[in-house]
Formats: structure tokens, sequence, C-alpha cells
């Protein structure tokens, strides 16, 4: 495939999905929009984005625990390329709510009750995961790494408050300490008063982990005292990746189960991660040439409409470790287009290919 044709394509569908103002994986597709106008040259994809979050700034009190899946990252690089000021406060005001929420081990709840569930799949809950989904407490989830600490800290540098750029990375840290794992691959969360946490390998999360950790990193002053820390963790779940990536360019759904069958939106993440990470000689060769084998994976998966096939449904959150095994797949979804755009796009942009 032509790379810039086919982002064109793949942004085109973005401008299409049925966005719920906020729900999980919005912020990457509108991530994808503004990556897709800057190295393109074409801003109508950003210009949707800038109206979209401009409707919801209009009418965005009261907010609600589920705005801290806003797209605020999007927000503030809409702000940089447009100069915008109602979104601009709109993202103030979202960042002001935010800040206010509770905290487990200092990282902000994401849910008041997290959201638990049955697990797809055959097995059955046991008592202990039963009581637990009976009565669900607070929880801190990987997805909000891509969400709170890349936000903070954009915002923070734009608006001259280093006190929201200290928050973005501590939070970011915070995740760090609290789910990435031995092996470097994060498990998707943990809940408040339990001794461990649950969703070990699932593939989209450690892209929602990798993409959220380069993000803050590139907020942060070169002499941040969380620079390193962070950056090795990014340096840990891309060699993790790299160690697991099956030979046509794909992940397992659960990256370290060959049972869990395949899902293909990790490919696109870790395939806009990875080459994100190279080019800030976070990470060296080996993560480059997985990237390329990742975005060619992707892009074998891409059908000529620019939809990218086999990308699994919300995952939600199951106590029951089978469960990411069997979530079911084929959605036409954000976190699908949307991490195949920025793939593309740090791909164009690495190659230097001039905007047309």
């Amino acid at each position: 495939m032509m790379l810039a044709p086919t982002l064109r394509i793949v942004a085109d569908h973005l401008l299409t999905l049925p966005y719920r103002t906020w729900s999980f994986g919005d912020s990457v597709a509108f991530e994808g929009m503004a990556a897709a106008s800057k190295v393109l040259g074409d801003d109508r994809w950003l210009q949707f984005a800038r109206g979209f979050t401009r409707g919801w700034a209009t009418r965005a009190e009261p907010y609600v625990r589920l705005d801290c899946t806003a797209p605020g990252l999007a927000m503030v690089q809409i702000y940089r390329a447009t100069q915008d000021a109602l979104v601009l406060n709109g993202a103030i005001g979202l960042a002001d709510y935010l800040v206010t929420r509770p905290r487990i081990d200092g990282v902000f709840a994401t849910w008041q009750s997290s959201p638990l569930q049955q697990p797809y799949g055959p097995q059955h809950l046991n008592d202990e995961e039963q009581a637990l989904l009976d009565n669900p407490p607070p929880g801190v989830f990987i997805d909000c790494l891509h969400f709170d600490p890349p936000f903070f800290t954009a915002l923070g540098a734009v608006t001259g408050k280093p006190e929201l750029v200290e928050e973005g990375a501590r939070q970011a840290l915070g995740y760090v300490r609290l789910l990435q794992t031995k092996s470097g691959l994060f498990d998707h969360f943990v809940l408040e008063g339990s001794p461990r946490t649950y969703g070990p390998g699932w593939g989209r999360g450690q892209g929602w982990a990798l993409l959220g950790l380069l993000d803050v990193l590139d907020e942060l002053p070169p002499e941040h005292p969380c620079r390193q820390d962070l950056a090795t963790a990014a340096t840990r779940v891309i060699d993790a990746m790299v160690r697991l990536q099956r030979d046509d360019g794909h992940w397992y759904a659960v990256v370290d189960d060959p049972e869990s069958g395949d899902e293909t939106s990790t490919a696109a993440f870790m395939a806009a991660g990875m080459q994100r990470a190279a080019a800030a000689s976070i990470s060296g060769d080996d993560a480059r040439a997985a990237s390329r084998r990742a975005l060619e994976a992707a892009l074998r998966s891409t059908g000529r409409d620019g939809i990218l096939g086999g990308v699994s449904a919300a995952v939600n959150a199951c106590t029951n470790a089978s469960h990411y095994a069997h979530v079911p797949r084929g959605f036409v979804v954000p976190w699908g287009q949307g991490p195949l755009a920025l793939a593309l796009a740090e791909r164009l942009e690495d190659e230097g290919v001039a905007a047309r």
C-alpha cells in the first residue's frame, strides 16, 4: 500500500465513528486525526476534532467520572495548531475537575465502582472473584496511562503551570509502580484493597501504556527527575514486546498465550509506539525493525476500504484471566483506526515524506 493515500482513507474513517463524548478509546482516535493533518498538510481531520471538542467545551459541566477518558492531549494539540481559546479553556476546566478525584496509592482511581463483568469464554468466576463482581471496589486501569498523564503534562507545558507537569509525571510513575510486572509487560488493572493485579498480558494494554509513557516523555523538560524512570519503563515494555512478536509481525490477543488467538490493534499500537521510541533514541534498531514488521502486519489486515480488520471489542474488565483470550473481534472502533493512523503518520514523518 502507498502510505500517504492509505493514511487519508484510514483517517477519513475516524470521522465516521460514533464517539460518545467521552468514552474509552476516543483519545487515540482524536490524536490520529491531529497526526494525519500534520503529516499530510490537510487540516480537515484536525478541524473535525476541533469542532467536536469545541461543542463539548460549551456544555462540559457538570463533569462526570468518564470524562477522564476525554482526549485531553488531543485538545492541547488542537490548541497548539489553532490557538482556539475555547478548546484550551475546556481543557483547563477538565483538568481542574480531574485533579479532585480520589487516589489509590497516589494514582487517580478510574472508577468509584470498577466495571467488572463475567468472563468472556467458558470459564466462570470463583467465589473470591464473584464477591468482587458483586461489590466492585475502585480501581486503576492501564488504559488511563494514555489519558491523564499525557494530558496533564501537555496542558502544564502550554499554560506554564509546572504543577500540572509534575502531576502528570507522578501519575505516569504511579501506573508503572502499580501495573508494570517483572517481565516488562503491564497488567490491566489493580483494585483498591487487593494485594494483586489482574489482566496479565493483554495486548492492546501494552499499546496504551507505551503511547502514554512516550507522550509524557515528549512533554517533560530534558532535566526532569522522572524522565529516566519513565524511559526505562518504556524500554522494558518494548523489549518484552519485541521478544513476543510473531513472525508475521502480529501479537496474540494475550501476548504470551498462543491459545488466545489473533487480534490486530496491538500491531497498530506497537508500530506507532516503537517507531516513536526509536526516533527519540529511547529504543534502538530492534524496536525500529519490530515497528516496521508490525505496520506491515497491520496493513495486511487492512482492507482496501481502509478498515483494520480483526480488532477486538471493548475489553472492559474481568478478574478472571481467561476473559482476555475470548473478547469478541471484528469491530470498527477508535482503538483500531486511531493507532493505525498514528502508525502511518509516524512512518511517513520518519521517512521525511513531504505533506501532500
